[in-house]
């Protein structure tokens, strides 16, 4: 089953492949982080409070990651730019706090949000990688080639063709199933 959850960036930060990582690997920091904490702490807080208890764990591991990547990626950092810190408010992250953590044990919120983050960061890396070949000709900043590129594919319209085609790709093969 494929989710279209947290979808929210792939317009701005994945025109490459290291961007698309690079966000990928900082929401899954802390869709897993955030995801252990909320199911040790699930049984004392209360219901009313539930929802900006949570937004306030992730907003933490989103602070630490945003500073973390400030002092050692400062290049990615700023390509990533307000990108980083709107990670509190991605769906995927609060919907997998709300819906799984607050509901399972720390080994099942733990291997749930390092498999909801891995798929994200691979949808992100592929995304931002085939945007990248297209409009660049390389992939993780490395020339493939040096032929015709298509601009477009830098730019937001390039996006959603890409995760058009990549959508439609992925419901071809569960289809066939």
């Amino acid at each position: 089953m494929a989710l279209f959850l947290g979808l929210c960036p792939t317009l701005a930060v994945t025109t490459s492949a290291i961007n698309g990582l690079g966000m990928g690997l900082a929401t899954t920091f802390v869709l897993v982080m955030s995801n252990i904490v909320i199911s040790m702490v699930k049984n004392s807080i209360p219901d009313k409070v539930r929802i900006p208890s949570f937004i306030v764990i992730i907003a933490s591991f989103v602070t630490v990651v945003d500073l973390v990547m400030a002092g050692f990626a400062p290049a990615l950092h700023e390509q990533l730019g307000i990108f980083i810190p709107l990670i509190v408010v991605n769906c995927i992250v609060l919907g997998r706090a709300e819906a799984f953590a607050s509901r399972n044990n720390l080994l099942s919120s733990l291997i749930d949000g390092g498999g909801m983050g891995v798929g994200f960061a691979l949808a992100l890396t592929v995304l931002g990688a085939i945007r990248e070949l297209l409009g660049s000709g390389a992939i993780f900043g490395l020339k493939l080639y040096s032929g015709d590129t298509i601009l477009m594919f830098i730019l937001p319209p390039g996006a959603f063709i890409v995760l058009g085609y990549m959508i439609a790709i992925n419901n071809k093969f569960r289809k066939a199933k």
